[in-house]
């Protein structure tokens, strides 16, 4: 696991800026969500990201415009990574009816495939097949876009993960398997669970390229995605990218955690991802204090808004139930 991002200067600003920002953005929001789920505006699960941020920024980032992702239970940052609107995000996770899915997907369920979100699921591993699907009209169609598929160590277990690694390598799709591995899959520490010490290691038995890269450096992140994704575009088909990170929270809010200690926990704060890159950015100069506050700032009234914006929204009218459940012929969702 090597670090590539040894030069913050072979990057653009703006780009440093804007991956210092969703990834603040992203905990700040959790943090803000959770605190919300307390006070009672969002009923259900809370399955934070907290910790996770650099994985979801960087892998984002380096994709383009056109390209699709698959999330996971555990994908707020995704979508707010990938260009999502706090307002609606917190709508949604509210249950009021201006949410991303109308206020019926909540916290496990975040799509819109106007940014290229395939959706969020619920089961562990669901993801992967949907992915492989867009990567499949992609080449039929010809089409220079990309497929990317969040998954967590948990879900490298399922047999979702292994049908659509066989059939994307077989068809040489341009899809990438992005596995965050957080080490737990729920309260199951992987090593308990996985008969191989790096899941990369499994892309070899689908004749692709596995890659392992410190999910707690932003731009390692990217640098393994960009590649990865430009290999995809050129036909060399899919690649496995594993991000070793940690959730700093537990699998969900309120889990009383007894399966890891706090010697743990407390190990892996010191490699906060962001607290490592504002300190990066500050000791290279790239940045000032004046600039990182700024940013936060904004951030913090941002946030505001969105949890004003989901207070005053209605909720779904019950006569709508049925909406959605049914297919529309007069519709068709394109992605």
């Amino acid at each position: 696991m090597s670090d590539l991002s040894s030069d913050l200067n072979a990057y653009p600003l703006p780009l440093l800026l804007e991956m210092f920002r969703r990834m603040t953005l992203i905990r700040e929001f959790e943090l803000r969500a959770i605190e919300e789920r307390h006070q009672g505006l969002i009923p259900g699960f809370i399955h934070s990201c907290v910790g996770q941020e650099a994985t979801a920024v960087g892998a984002c980032l380096a994709l383009q415009a056109g390209d699709v992702i698959t999330s996971t239970h555990r994908g707020h940052g995704h979508l707010i990574a990938k260009g999502g609107d706090p307002r609606y995000m917190m709508a949604e996770l509210a249950a009021r009816q201006p949410g991303y899915c109308l206020g019926r997907g909540g916290s496990l369920h975040l799509s819109d495939f106007t940014l290229g979100i395939l959706g969020a699921n619920g089961i562990v591993g669901g993801g992967l097949p949907i992915a492989a699907g867009a990567a499949l009209a992609f080449a039929m169609r010809n089409e220079k876009r990309v497929a990317l598929a969040f998954f967590g160590d948990g879900a490298a277990n399922e047999g979702a993960f292994h049908e659509a690694a066989n059939q994307a390598g077989v068809w040489k799709l341009p899809l990438i398997f992005f596995c965050e591995n957080n080490f737990y899959g729920e309260g199951t520490a992987i090593h308990r669970s996985t008969a191989v010490r790096d899941i990369a290691e499994r892309a070899k038995a689908y004749g692709f390229s596995g890659v392992i890269v410190d999910g707690n450096d932003v731009l390692a992140v990217y640098e393994a995605v960009r590649a990865a994704a430009e290999r995809a575009r050129n036909g060399a088909g899919p690649t496995l990218i594993e991000a070793k990170t940690y959730r700093l929270r537990g699998h969900y809010e309120g889990d009383p955690q007894v399966y890891r200690s706090a010697e743990e926990i407390e190990a892996w704060k010191t490699r906060d991802p962001i607290l490592r890159f504002r300190a990066r950015l500050l000791h290279e100069k790239v940045v000032d204090e004046e600039t990182i506050e700024a940013i936060q700032g904004e951030i913090m009234v941002q946030l505001d808004e969105a949890v004003a914006f989901a207070k005053q929204a209605a909720l779904p009218k019950a006569e709508d139930a049925l909406y959605g459940v049914y297919a529309d012929t007069h519709q068709q969702l394109v992605f």
